[in-house]
């Protein structure tokens, strides 16, 4: 035990220089990791934000999932649950049934709609239920009758306002201003039931207790109170839903306000997981390959070692040791950086919009340790790569350690069985889509960049038969010494080749996956945007409206279009999935004149209630043609089974279903985010028709510049900022990989470039020779790098897109300076001192 220290000590202070480079590396590996796992722990916690019910210890809401339930090949019958994003209601009857329970001292109903208010979006809600926050009138007084409101923010008591509901324009007084935010308008309870549009059913109930009433106690009783009433929520579910209503308390009562934060927390969690997975391959390759390579630049020492007498288990644990050493104390400084990273991380989702309304994300103060996680696995991490290079430094024989080894057969065969493993499993991308995708083809990627640090031998002796006649020929005596060098020394070559082989392939895949999935749904959404108009209204527009918009002179065709989501049930591998859809509704008349969505089979003119147009890789996947049926869930989780009438082209834009308008409003709860869209006559005078429509539709918004329609692009947002802060992170840990293991053969070739100067090479020939080397390790990890991503990239971007894959100029510039620049700088700025050095015969600068 002490000689393995001693030796690990010594180790250590003699080559600071060498554990400083692996350090840097480990370093950055337990930032990333720690960010990760703070980010997933966060996550974990996360849960829709309390605001309108924080003073009611309970709320009951209708249950917003649904599930399916299927019983893979050989097991037990197994669930999959999807969170629902449209309101589930509560029957009105529940109320009566609450207000009896013992315990309970006054049971609010509440109902939320949209609104609309001097130009803006405003959210109304009865009166009464204000007390569930609570809100308290700032100045004047609660409405008493119908055509009274308490508005938030700024306002005048007595003022007359004109609020849009349902497209209906109508005038109140304001009697009352509250505190709170400024978009909320309070009607009288009869009002606002009789505006939300839904009689018979409410949106949430809120509780308020007696004093001294515990809350589990209470919620227990009230739980008991709804199953004996036998009250369910509002509509028809899917088989095997369980449809009661819902009794949450703490945290959990956030889910009956901010509807989309629980699904989009799942999403989040599934999007940190799959780039972790990718992250801790990553990782590990860059450890492994570092620390492997910080001792094979020992392996004379390690050999001498061997030949004094000093026995295999001591050089393990001298190895180890020594490696451990340097692993903690990087671990220790990443995790400190972690927490850093994390918060910048979070700033840029924040700034950028990405995460939905109302998701919390907390950082209990205990959380903050969630970093040593990532510490504790680059430590093993290093631990590991220090058991198979200690485990081969301890074979060494004195003599073996003088020359380089050629690389074994079986490490060969390895190689290529992961290379084959790779492709084949590249092809999975295809089946996948959006981030699932991205993340399958990142991990493809690093399974190829695995063989390729196997083959790295081989595939640098290849690349130097093919660059070796042309450095010779056209570069002189630094030409023929570069080609020389490199096929002599092809097992360090190789070593050198995997770092830059890792960032160039794995920036790629990911900045191409996301590019390509954004290119090709916005060059989809230009090709089938054909109208020049749009128009909307906060409220909603009022009825008739689109009547009125196709009598405007000069107005070719209009198309009401909203957005929407449904859940689709399917099987994969015999497990049950259940996967959540962005869609849209539309009006189907004269539908391709305002929205092309590229027909391939069957017309969307007979689209209607009871039927569906499906998207082309949708309907391929699910085997389905015009006249097939295809059962779906919407998202209020009422099922239905539907006729296909079409199989359209641009379902990246428009999303894998196109519904009639009218059907999916009768299960949405938000219509207040449709718009009509509107094409002017050929010959048609575009600002004329855009004031006749202002003119004609009284409160509405002309936009003469619509946008395209997406139905994914605000989704898309949180999964860019995820991706490019792991692509900029995990590429500066493989730039850091580059630099260090160049920087290790470099100072490792220092007796070799010594004895050349000796021989008479001046310093501009080595220097010449470096540059050259530098060119062809960093074309040669270009063009391997390249080939390795395009493997899975054309299965990806194929598969999802039907398109090449696409990689922006500026980013792809970029990835060749980078590597450019870190290739040179890793092998001429640790040979500067051997440069300097003056040598007999050399003369003072070489030629």
């Amino acid at each position: 035990m002490r000689v393995t220290t001693f030796l690990a000590a010594r180790a250590a202070r003699t080559h600071r220089r060498a554990w400083a480079a692996v350090f840097a590396a480990l370093a950055v590996t337990s930032l990333l990791l720690g960010a990760l796992a703070l980010a997933l722990a966060s996550a974990g916690l996360g849960h829709p934000r309390v605001a309108r019910y924080a003073a009611a210890p309970l709320v009951v809401a209708g249950d917003q999932h649904t599930r399916f339930t299927a019983t893979p090949w050989g097991s037990e019958p197994r669930t999959a649950e999807a969170g629902l994003t449209e309101r589930v209601r509560v029957p009105a009857a529940a109320l009566g049934v609450v207000r009896k329970v013992p315990g309970v001292r006054a049971a609010v109903a509440d109902a939320v709609f949209p609104v609309g208010r001097a130009g803006r979006a405003a959210v109304g809600r009865p009166w009464t239920a204000a007390r569930l926050a609570p809100r308290a009138v700032r100045d004047g007084r609660a409405p008493r009758r119908a055509h009274e409101v308490v508005v938030g923010g700024a306002a005048r008591v007595g003022a007359r306002t004109v609020l849009r509901v349902r497209g209906i324009d109508t005038a109140y007084t304001v009697v009352g201003v509250a505190d709170g935010p400024r978009d909320a308008v309070y009607f009288t309870e009869g009002e606002a039931r009789r505006l939300a549009g839904h009689p018979g059913s409410l949106d949430a109930i809120g509780v308020l207790a007696r004093p001294g009433v515990p809350t589990e106690e209470l919620a227990a009783r009230v739980r008991a109170a709804l199953d004996a009433a036998g009250a369910r929520s509002v509509g028809p579910r899917a088989d095997g839903d369980a449809a009661g209503l819902r009794v949450l308390t703490g945290n959990g009562r956030g889910a009956a306000e901010f509807l989309d934060a629980g699904p989009a927390r799942v999403g989040l969690l599934e999007l940190l997981g799959s780039v972790a997975a990718t992250v801790v391959l990553t990782a590990l390759l860059v450890v492994s390959s570092t620390v492997v390579q910080a001792l094979r630049q020992r392996a004379g020492e390690l050999g001498l070692l061997r030949a004094v007498g000093a026995t295999p288990r001591q050089v393990r644990g001298a190895v180890g040791k020594e490696v451990g050493r340097v692993a903690v104390g990087a671990a220790l400084v990443g995790a400190v950086g972690a927490v850093p990273a994390y918060l910048a991380l979070r700033g840029v989702l924040d700034a950028r919009g990405a995460l939905p309304a109302g998701l919390e994300l907390p950082l209990p103060p205990w959380l903050w340790s969630a970093p040593l996680v990532g510490a504790v696995v680059t430590v093993l991490m290093a631990r590991l790569a220090a058991v198979l290079a200690g485990a081969g430094a301890a074979k060494l024989r004195p003599a073996e350690a003088l020359r380089e080894a050629a690389p074994g057969t079986a490490r060969k065969v390895t190689g290529l069985v992961l290379l084959l493993a790779g492709v084949s499993s590249a092809g999975t991308a295809a089946l996948q889509s959006g981030a699932a995708a991205g993340a399958a083809a990142g991990a493809a990627a690093v399974t190829m960049v695995s063989a390729c640090a196997l083959l790295g031998p081989w595939i640098a002796d290849g690349a130097m038969r093919v660059l070796g006649a042309p450095l010779q020929r056209f570069c002189g005596p630094a030409g023929h010494l570069a080609a020389a060098n490199c096929r002599a020394a092809a097992r360090r070559s190789g070593a050198a080749l995997t770092p830059v082989v890792l960032v160039t392939a794995f920036i790629g895949v990911q900045l191409s996956a996301g590019a390509t999935l954004t290119h090709a749904g916005a060059a989809q959404a230009q090709e089938a945007l054909r109208a020049g108009l749009a128009v909307r209204a906060d409220g909603g527009l009022p009825a008739g409206a689109m009547e009125r918009i196709r009598g405007v002179p000069g107005v070719r065709a209009a198309t009401d279009v909203v957005p929407g989501t449904v859940v689709l049930a399917r099987r994969e591998t015999g497990e049950p999935r259940l996967d959540r859809l962005l869609v849209l509704g539309v009006t189907p008349q004269r539908l391709t004149r305002t929205l092309d969505p590229g027909v391939r089979e069957g017309t969307v003119r007979h689209l209607r209630p009871g039927t569906v147009a499906v998207g082309a890789d949708r309907a391929r996947s699910l085997d389905l043609r015009p006249g097939a049926t295809v059962s779906l869930r919407f998202g209020d989780g009422a099922p239905a089974r539907l006729r296909v009438v079409a199989v359209y082209e641009r379902s990246l834009a428009l999303g894998d279903f196109l519904f009639s308008r009218d059907e999916l409003l009768r299960h949405g709860s938000r219509p207040d985010g449709a718009r009509v869209l509107v094409t002017v006559a050929p010959g048609g005078d575009r600002t004329a028709v855009a004031a006749a429509l202002a003119a004609a539709v009284p409160g509405a918004r002309v936009e003469t510049s619509p946008a395209p329609v997406r139905v994914a692009a605000e989704a898309q947002a949180l999964t860019e900022v995820v991706t490019m802060a792991a692509v900029s992170v995990i590429g500066g840990c493989t730039v850091i990989a580059v630099l260090s293991t160049l920087s290790l053969i470099a100072f490792g070739r220092r007796p070799e470039l010594r004895l050349l100067r000796l021989a008479g090479a001046g310093r501009r020939t080595v220097r010449r020779m470096l540059r050259l080397e530098a060119a062809a390790l960093a074309l040669t990890g270009l063009a391997v790098g390249a080939a390795v991503a395009t493997v899975p990239l054309l299965a990806f971007s194929l598969g999802v897109a039907r398109t090449v894959p696409h990689l922006p100029p500026v980013p792809a510039v970029v990835i060749v300076a980078v590597v450019a620049a870190t290739t040179g700088a890793g092998t001429l700025l640790p040979a500067r001192a051997v440069l300097r050095g003056r040598y007999p015969g050399s003369g003072a600068t070489g030629g």
